[in-house]
């Protein structure tokens, strides 16, 4: 897989821009979940994520060869997200899903364990109340939570993505989770 992404770069570098279009369907749709988890709002993730990718091609004679390439992307895309959260104003799209409509949300879209109606509820309601919960963290502790625990990230690859020393990583990872623990309390 490296050799294929190492290819490509040297490609896109010379100017081929279909290339880049193999590297944009690789990533695409783990760059967008992480700006997804980020942002809590499909519309401004879809935005983070297509500028991620518009950033990183426009800078990819910056990217060093010995660094991971989805590391590097994925520092790109968290750095957006948490750029976009600093900005972020009260926005309404009249076309985003409203809570507690039934089978519009990301998470009802995850594959189905043949559960009841009523188990499929409260999971729903379940996973609705964790990604508020997310949501409600302060970015610094969001972006870690959201890098290893739903993209599933090693302590090294988030200390590269967010240029922070693993030793950091782990009192925000582990300040979060408890965060987490006092929001989710009840449950």
């Amino acid at each position: 897989m490296d050799l294929f992404i190492k290819k490509r770069i040297r490609a896109i570098r010379k100017g081929d821009q279909n290339a880049y279009a193999d590297l944009v369907d690789l990533y695409k749709d783990k760059i967008y979940r992480l700006c997804y988890r980020m942002l809590g709002n499909r519309h401004e993730a879809e935005d983070a994520a297509q500028e991620a990718f518009i950033r990183a091609y426009v800078h990819i004679d910056t990217y060093n060869p010995n660094m991971k390439f989805s590391t590097w992307l994925y520092r790109i895309a968290t750095n957006l997200t948490i750029d976009k959260l600093r900005k972020r104003k009260p926005d309404v799209y009249l076309d985003e899903e409203l809570n507690g409509t039934d089978g519009l949300t990301m998470q009802a879209q995850l594959p189905s364990r043949e559960a009841s109606p009523e188990e499929a509820v409260e999971s729903l309601e379940l996973q609705e109340t964790v990604q508020r919960a997310i949501e409600q963290l302060p970015e610094k502790y969001r972006s870690v939570i959201v890098l290893k625990y739903i993209e599933d990230l090693s302590l090294q690859e988030i200390s590269e993505i967010l240029g922070l020393p693993v030793g950091t990583v782990k009192t925000r990872l582990h300040r979060g989770r408890e965060a987490l623990r006092r929001q989710l309390g009840h449950l």
